[in-house]
């Protein structure tokens, strides 16, 4: 009952572009039942949106040793794996 009620707060949260505080509901979630993949894969679009890509592709790779069929833990570790590959670039030209 807990984590349905930190699931929703952290969707409220994104929904808002909340997305430092839908990270820590989605954490917190993750402490009560770390085997649901959604939580992972809603706090992995938080972190893409924050420009962590590192923490984003982890939990996407968690899902993914889960369900290894998670259309969306793919599509947005493919975007954390962008995101790490601009900032090599970046980091490159500086």
């Amino acid at each position: 009952e807990k984590f349905k009620t930190l699931k929703n707060e952290g969707n409220d949260f994104v929904k808002k572009g909340k997305y430092e505080e839908a990270v820590k509901k989605y954490s917190e979630c993750v402490k009560l039942n770390a085997k649901e993949s959604t939580i992972y894969t809603n706090r992995a679009l938080c972190y893409l949106k924050l420009y962590k890509y590192e923490e984003a592709k982890q939990d996407c790779d968690h899902v993914l040793q889960i369900e290894d069929s998670n259309i969306k833990a793919f599509y947005r570790r493919a975007l954390a794996y962008k995101g790490l590959q601009v900032r090599k670039k970046n980091m490159a030209g500086i």
